[in-house]
């Protein structure tokens, strides 16, 4: 990554303009042809430097919900019970640890009342407790490179 990438990550975190041509926007103050935007986005994707390029929404302002979960995932079960939590179309990401509870994982519901409904059909489907802890205070924490 070089200082032209790190200046598209941070200029990003300040939000996508709503216009007719956004890229093309963050593109002109960072010296660079709205191509040039576009195509080093797609690179930085392509090598894994960013794993996801999108907005976020906060769900709970549009009447949805979110929580973390975890399990204790058997080791020689663990490809298997990765497969079938990221089968449900509710888990957002999901993430190994080292720790008893090995392998943690976001949901997102259109509603709250679908969240206890995802985490028991995970349970009967994986045969593992799952572990809820919801969100009681949010955060944000900004994260700048330097250029």
């Amino acid at each position: 990554m070089d200082n032209i990438d790190r200046q598209i990550i941070n200029s990003l975190q300040a939000g996508f303009p709503i216009c007719d041509k956004p890229y093309q926007a963050i593109a002109e103050p960072l010296g660079l042809s709205e191509h040039q935007l576009i195509s080093r986005l797609q690179a930085l994707l392509d090598n894994g430097t960013l794993t996801r390029f999108g907005p976020l929404y906060h769900a709970e302002l549009m009447g949805g919900a979110l929580t973390l979960a975890a399990v204790t995932a058997p080791e020689d079960r663990f490809a298997e019970i990765t497969d079938l939590i990221n089968a449900f179309p509710e888990v957002a990401h999901n993430y190994a640890r080292q720790h008893t509870l090995n392998m943690w994982f976001v949901i997102a519901t259109e509603t709250p009342e679908q969240i206890q409904q995802t985490l028991t059909a995970i349970e009967q489907k994986t045969g593992l407790r799952v572990y809820n802890m919801p969100k009681i205070n949010e955060y944000f924490v900004g994260l700048k490179l330097e250029a």
